[in-house]
């Protein structure tokens, strides 16, 4: 199983499959060549990389032996590849489809992402270029990501259907969901241990995470922060985690909520996933839902459920129909 962190794409097969390695000539200079093509379209060794770059790199800083570090990457080699094979075929349905999408549509998006991370123009420039992204490269990333969406709906979203009887089964069947109670919008803040970490490397990530503590209770954007430092998946959107129950919560946050208010931190914790920080946005008292009030929720989570499978059947589909070829090196 890959790590969490990993958003993945079903991993279909393809044609071959082998473990790429960049070649190099004597200077040591990268030579770009094709490592896939996907009908009318290729992809090149140095977009592999490129989008591969960052999970390896996290896979390596995990401390596996040498044979499982060396499964792993090849599993998330497969998957990386899969997901760029299913980029580009949304791609082109999205070209054959004519959607398209203008520079205001673009900057609106920005201004979005921006605004729920309080980002000034300067403070994006600096978050992306730690990732190695021009703001032309991420505006590129934001068309892609607008057009495929636009695609979605178009091939899928539009064609869903989610029914009353639909809406009353889930109801009957998740009761437990609509029942009072009070629950919390939480945000954190993770740092992983590694597993080969010994007592003191423990306690310097630790002291790491005191640090950003601090920073908070200074009054500095906890979001900012979440940004900045956190490695759990929600870091990009401020570390924010959703809405939970206080019966599904690990005992030991369960407590901690107990004395809390909205808008206090917790202290640095040590839970499975690592040291992290909790933050509690919003606490909300609720009374039970009766369907009528519960059916817009339902059918919100129907219709995403729906949707992923409708999606990844469509991606199977184009994939059949598809030349697709994965360059023996």
């Amino acid at each position: 199983m890959l790590p969490k962190y990993i958003t993945r794409f079903a991993s279909l097969p393809v044609i071959f499959f082998l473990c790429f390695t960049a070649a190099e000539t004597t200077a040591g200079e990268v030579v770009d060549r094709i490592v896939a093509v996907v009908n009318n379209d290729m992809i090149s060794l140095l977009e592999f990389e490129e989008a591969l770059h960052p999970y390896s790199e996290k896979v390596r800083s995990l401390g596996y032996d040498s044979e499982e570090e060396k499964k792993t990457l090849a599993k998330v080699r497969e998957d990386i590849l899969n997901q760029i094979i299913d980029q580009k075929l949304t791609d082109q349905e999205s070209r054959r489809a004519g959607i398209t999408v203008n520079e205001k549509e673009i900057d609106a998006a920005v201004e979005r992402v921006k605004s729920s991370n309080f980002y000034t123009d300067e403070e994006l420039k600096h978050t992306l270029a730690a990732e190695g992204l021009t703001i032309e490269d991420y505006r590129s990333r934001m068309r892609e990501q607008i057009v495929r969406s636009r695609l979605v709906n178009l091939e899928i979203k539009s064609k869903i259907v989610i029914t009353k009887d639909d809406v009353k089964a889930y109801y009957k069947d998740h009761q437990e969901e609509f029942q009072g109670g009070k629950k919390y919008r939480l945000r954190n803040i993770l740092m992983e241990i590694p597993s080969y970490a010994d007592e003191s490397q423990q306690l310097e990530i630790r002291k790491k995470m005191e640090d950003i503590l601090a920073k908070i209770r200074k009054g500095q954007s906890f979001e900012k922060l979440a940004a900045q430092y956190s490695r759990s998946s929600s870091a990009a959107e401020g570390g924010d985690l959703g809405v939970f129950s206080s019966e599904v919560l690990a005992p030991e946050l369960q407590e901690a909520l107990k004395k809390m208010k909205s808008g206090q931190v917790t202290p640095v914790m040590k839970t499975d996933a690592g040291w992290q920080i909790f933050f509690v946005q919003e606490i909300m008292e609720t009374g039970g839902k009766s369907l009528e009030d519960a059916s817009p929720e339902i059918e919100e989570k129907l219709f995403n459920e729906v949707v992923n499978k409708k999606f990844r059947a469509w991606i199977e589909e184009l994939r059949k129909c598809s030349y697709i070829k994965v360059i023996e090196n």
